[in-house]
């Protein structure tokens, strides 16, 4: 980690890979996608069902390093596919499949974390069974230890984003998307996504600043 600080280089010691690749449907083909999308239209549940088992992983992925590793998470699983359903009428293929999904991804997540900002005096800490759900199986119990402090420390500094700064911050500095790509799916132009990721970064620069210094003056008292 650059500077020793989790959110500034890759994931944390033990976390389930060094840099998340970008959420995407992998080997799932467009015609794969469209002949299913074309079985939903006609109200053939058994296609909609193969639509959310080829896409499940990337939506999950993708909403836990934007949301964090809550237990809500499955309940906004559902919500996302349900408003994919209402909304495929609508898709007419100009974009990716994929891209169109995760835009729904993107929305329920921000929806999400607009209403937890709301609530930040319920906000608790995640548990450690929470977070030992993005840390590699194999890690050892060092690494899982060390992994679990560092995601907690990541997890608590992106609470303090707003979810718009936070959903480009993530698909930028953590996914490693392009502003082209991540602009494709927040919904915006690139230079708005640039902007909030320089945003991000000045508002975690700060944060981290303020508690090496309150730190600092524990440490002079003590």
């Amino acid at each position: 980690m650059r500077g020793g600080h989790a959110l500034d280089g890759p994931a944390p010691a033990g976390a389930s890979g060094q840099r998340p690749p970008p959420a995407s449907t992998g080997g799932a083909s467009a015609a794969e996608d469209a002949r299913l999308i074309a079985g939903v239209l006609r109200n053939d549940r058994q296609m909609f069902a193969e639509l959310y088992r080829r896409h499940v992983d990337s939506v999950y992925a993708r909403l836990t390093r934007v949301v964090g590793p809550v237990p809500e998470r499955d309940d906004l699983v559902q919500h996302i596919f349900l408003d994919v359903h209402r909304a495929l009428p609508r898709f007419r293929g100009e974009a990716k499949f994929s891209t169109f999904l995760h835009r729904i991804v993107l929305n329920v997540a921000c929806e999400h974390l607009e209403r937890r900002r709301r609530q930040r005096g319920r906000t608790r800490d995640l548990e450690s069974q929470q977070l030992d759900g993005v840390i590699a199986p194999e890690a050892s119990p060092e690494a899982r230890v060390r992994a679990r402090q560092e995601l907690a420390e990541v997890f608590r500094r992106l609470e303090s984003l707003s979810p718009k700064r936070r959903i480009a911050f993530v698909l930028v500095a953590v996914e490693g998307l392009s502003l082209e790509e991540a602009a494709a799916l927040a919904g915006c132009s690139p230079d708005a996504v640039k902007q909030r990721v320089l945003e991000a970064r000045r508002e975690l620069a700060r944060g981290r600043a303020d508690r090496d210094a309150e730190e600092g003056g524990h440490d002079e008292i003590g």
